[in-house]
């Protein structure tokens, strides 16, 4: 599809990968789209059926773990709020979602040290302020999942990780209480469904909401290879990097160029995207199958 879909309802938000469209003042469609970012930039070109696979994913997992805490879904259905015309741009990769208050922060689970966690940790034996036990090697399993949330960056800026302390004066003790503890047990539960289908997930980062009454929601996508990091388990070897079936396929050979990371990315070569989306496409494979 094309990178942004133009459909008739009012556009109210475009994100790095979805598009919010307004159908009234409790309802929005939720559009994920093809793009792709990486590093905070979005790339100019779409990865092919990407916003279907993670519409997939994330609807599998809000319905798993729907006892655990509410989600964003109505219950309604896209097919009632989109005109027969517009209906296959976005088929397969909407929802119908509720209007809720963000809450400012992202909240990042990691149950292996790897990434940005990995660097931080070789410098000072922390991850987002929090001490671990020395002598772990990348990629080892952490003694128990720790929550590291980060800011909630503007499209184009870069999501800074803040310490739990940073994140309570930022959106209250209590609320960060209550987003730590539901982001582990979302996490802990993942963890255990996705074991018996041959994937670790070393870390993901969820989004939450609140609703009229102040009720904490899932919102957003959850558990995708955009939002996650997933390695087959049995290519899994502790002191290396597996190799994953999210977006880090991409990052290493955006890495490879030598880019600085900053806008505009360099073009993504045609057999990279599909290599990409064949690695989203065998994560909800394994999953759902």
């Amino acid at each position: 599809m094309t990178i942004t879909p133009s459909l008739s309802l009012k556009k109210i938000y475009s994100g790095k990968v979805r598009d919010l469209y307004e159908i009234d003042d409790k309802r929005m469609l939720m559009v994920a789209t093809d793009r792709l970012s990486a590093f905070d930039v979005i790339l100019a070109e779409p990865i092919p059926e990407k916003g279907k696979i993670l519409t997939a994913i994330s609807n599998f997992w809000f319905d798993k773990l729907a006892e655990l805490v509410p989600n964003h879904f109505t219950g309604d259905r896209v097919e009632d709020v989109v005109s027969a015309e517009e209906l296959p741009l976005v088929e397969g990769r909407a929802v119908v979602a509720k209007r809720l208050k963000p809450v400012a922060v992202e909240a990042i689970v990691r149950g292996y040290i790897v990434g940005s966690g990995w660097k931080e940790y070789q410098k000072s034996g922390t991850v987002c302020g929090i001490e671990l036990p020395a002598g772990l090697k990348e990629a080892a399993k952490l003694p128990q999942p720790i929550f590291t949330p980060s800011t909630k960056a503007a499209v184009g800026d870069h999501d800074e990780n803040i310490s739990f302390e940073q994140c309570k004066a930022i959106i209250g003790e209590t609320l960060a209480a209550q987003v730590r503890d539901t982001s582990i047990a979302l996490y802990t539960a993942a963890v255990k469904y996705a074991e018996t289908r041959g994937i670790i997930i070393a870390d993901t980062k969820f989004e939450f909401g609140l609703d009229e009454n102040g009720t904490l929601t899932l919102m957003d996508e959850v558990l995708t290879p955009d939002s996650s990091r997933f390695w087959p388990a049995d290519s899994y070897r502790e002191g290396s990097n597996p190799p994953s079936f999210d977006k880090q396929f991409v990052r290493d050979w955006l890495e490879s160029t030598g880019w600085n990371k900053e806008p505009p990315a360099p073009p993504v070569p045609t057999d990279v995207a599909q290599k990409t989306a064949d690695k989203y496409r065998e994560a909800l494979t394994r999953l759902t199958a």
